[in-house]
């Protein structure tokens, strides 16, 4: 028999295979198994869905069907009313991995690293998470307006003399 503690599913993910069978192993690579801190904006509502829907179990699934089943790929648009909730929130053709760009590009935009994003997203590449990392037209404009004010900052010191009084 083996003495070793059984490792915690918290630890590794859930792979759907091509059969249909599903297996908990780890995760693809070391990069993701990490902690990842929750924006204060969001852990009440996250809070409110711990306590309201999964077991105190170290093991315990955080998303689940309705009967606490595990949600499968065939099943998970049915069982979530997947197309129903993204029209009520004004975003019809929204997909699920686009929970995942969305918070990652947003993360980008803080300014973090890329090893920033890498270590929040448990990427082991940088390929993966460049992906997150396209600029877009806010971020363009708000380093053009920046870009500005420094320029300003510039004329307003020459014609100034650069700090230094005018001789009378």
């Amino acid at each position: 028999m083996n003495s070793q503690p059984r490792p915690s599913r918290a630890l590794t993910s859930l792979v759907e295979r091509s059969d249909g069978s599903l297996t908990f192993g780890p995760p693809k690579t070391d990069a993701g198994i990490r902690t990842v801190t929750i924006p204060d904006a969001i852990r009440r509502d996250i809070r409110a869905h711990l306590d309201d829907f999964v077991n105190e179990d170290q093991d315990a699934l955080v998303f689940t069907g309705a009967k606490g089943s595990i949600l499968r790929r065939s099943n998970f648009q049915t069982a979530c009313k997947w197309r129903d909730a993204v029209a009520a929130a004004g975003l019809p053709g929204f997909h699920f991995h686009d929970l995942r760009h969305t918070g990652n590009t947003l993360a980008s935009r803080t300014g973090a690293s890329l090893a920033d994003l890498m270590a929040r997203m448990g990427h082991a590449s940088t390929r993966a998470a460049m992906i997150y990392r396209h600029t877009a037209r806010e971020r363009d404009e708000h380093i053009a307006d920046a870009l500005s004010s420094q320029i300003k900052q510039s004329q307003n010191r020459a014609r100034n003399g650069h700090g230094q009084r005018k001789k009378r």
